[in-house]
C-alpha cells in the first residue's frame, strides 16, 4: 500500500520537490546501501559519504552520456563460480572489470544488475547474495575519465562451463580468473579489497 505521505514514511526530506515514486526509489536505494557491512575504515567512510549524497536530494542516476551529473550510481556485479570470477576487458575503461552498468532513473540497482547481465553476457542473473556486499566511490579512468562512480557491488552465480555471448561493442574479451590470478595492476583499484571481502569474510 502506498503511504499517504511518502516523505514522512521514508524519513526523507524533499528539497527539490521530487515525485513520490522518486522519493520511494531514493529510500530503497538508501536501504540497499544500509545493508552493507563495511570491511574497513575506507568502506565505512565511503558508505557514510554515499548515504549523505543520497540524503542531499542530488540526482543519483546518469541522465546524459558521458557523465551528467558527474557523480552517479553504478551497479557492478561479479559473476562468481567458486574460487573463480568473470572479468571483462572493458574498452572505455581500459581495465579488466566486473560487469555492470549505470542505474537508470526509477530503476532499483538490483534490477540494473539483472538487466546488464542479460544485455552484456546474455545470462539470466541469479544473486548469490541478495544485497550488495561492497560500496566504492571512485574517480573514473580511461576514455571516460573525470567523473565519479558510486558503485554497489553485487555477486551473481556463474558457471565456468557455460558458453557466454558478450557485448563486443563494450568489451574486447571476457575471461575467468582464479581469485589469486586477478590482474590487480589492470583492474579497479578497489578490487583487492573486494576480493578480500568476498572470499575472506
Amino acid at each position: 500500500m502506498t503511504p499517504s505521505d511518502p516523505l514522512r514514511f521514508f524519513g526523507l526530506s524533499n528539497p527539490k520537490g521530487e515525485k513520490p515514486e522518486s522519493v520511494r526509489m531514493r529510500a530503497e536505494i538508501r536501504e540497499e546501501v544500509e545493508l552493507i557491512q563495511p570491511l574497513d575504515e575506507l568502506e565505512r567512510e565511503s558508505k557514510l559519504d554515499v548515504l549523505a549524497w543520497i540524503d542531499s536530494g542530488a540526482e543519483l542516476c546518469r541522465l546524459e552520456k558521458p557523465a551528467t551529473p558527474p557523480k552517479h550510481l553504478i551497479s557492478y556485479f561479479a559473476v562468481v563460480d567458486d574460487d573463480h570470477l568473470l572479468l571483462v576487458d572493458h574498452i572505455n575503461a581500459e581495465l579488466w572489470l566486473p560487469t555492470g552498468g549505470h542505474v537508470d532513473p526509477g530503476e532499483h540497482p538490483r534490477d540494473t544488475a539483472l538487466r546488464e547481465a542479460e544485455e552484456e553476457l546474455s545470462i539470466e542473473g541469479e544473486f548469490l547474495k541478495e544485497g550488495p556486499i561492497f560500496v566504492t566511490v571512485t574517480e573514473t579512468v580511461g576514455k571516460t575519465a573525470g567523473h565519479t562512480d558510486v558503485s554497489l557491488w553485487y555477486v551473481l552465480r556463474g558457471d565456468r562451463m557455460a558458453d557466454l555471448v558478450f557485448d563486443d561493442s563494450e568489451f574486447h574479451e571476457i575471461r575467468w580468473f582464479h581469485k589469486n590470478d586477478v590482474p590487480l595492476d589492470r583492474t579497479d583499484k578497489q578490487m583487492s579489497r573486494f576480493l578480500k571481502k568476498l572470499y575472506d569474510n
